[in-house]
């Protein structure tokens, strides 16, 4: 019997929506990479505590790698999660699209919406209406840029985000965050 090779593994970031904030959805680092690797995933790492995880795997789709971290979180934890899994190249085109001054100024707070392969197009900002003169948003592909005074973050529509739609289809990061993934990504040999 002739067996079908196996694709070479690759390395991928799987962002989970909604995990150990405010207290809710608690999940711990250490059992979460076990389960990573139960699951037949390489090399796992995790990333600080809001559900950051780095690993290999011969799966080349990410929308199959979604669906099964999504079954493996809810089989192993009482907890439904949203799974976006990001390869290192869509992190290094996200990373390295950042406007130019993005970051750079510590009167504003900045963050990466990454979304949902669903809703992944620029008509998603018809749907978000920024306050003028206080915060920005600008779309890439797979992620949304969303910068605020951080004066002004009590005004923004980031507090409000959680009350529109769209919100169910992404999971927010800030800039250090998308920055220290796109290394971790890079870093392995």
């Amino acid at each position: 019997m002739r067996r079908e090779p196996r694709p070479p593994a690759t390395t991928s970031v799987a962002l989970l929506r909604g995990v150990n904030v405010g207290g809710k959805n608690m999940l711990v680092m250490g059992a979460l990479k076990a389960a990573f690797e139960r699951a037949g995933l390489a090399r796992v790492e995790t990333y600080i505590n809001s559900g950051n995880v780095i690993f290999d795997s011969g799966e080349p789709d990410a929308r199959k790698l979604e669906s099964k971290l999504e079954r493996l979180i809810a089989r192993e934890f009482p907890l439904a999660c949203r799974v976006f899994v990001r390869s290192p190249a869509e992190l290094a085109a996200l990373v390295g699209g950042l406007p130019a001054k993005w970051g750079g100024d510590a009167r504003w707070k900045y963050h990466v919406a990454f979304l949902s392969r669903a809703v992944d197009s620029e008509a998603i900002l018809a749907g978000l209406r920024p306050k003028d003169g206080i915060e920005r948003i600008i779309y890439r592909p797979g992620a949304l840029l969303w910068s605020v005074r951080a004066s002004d973050a009590s005004r923004s529509l980031m507090l409000k985000l959680s009350s529109l739609p769209a919100y169910q289809e992404m999971t927010v990061r800030n800039l250090n965050t998308t920055r220290k993934l796109y290394d971790l990504t890079r870093s392995r040999g």
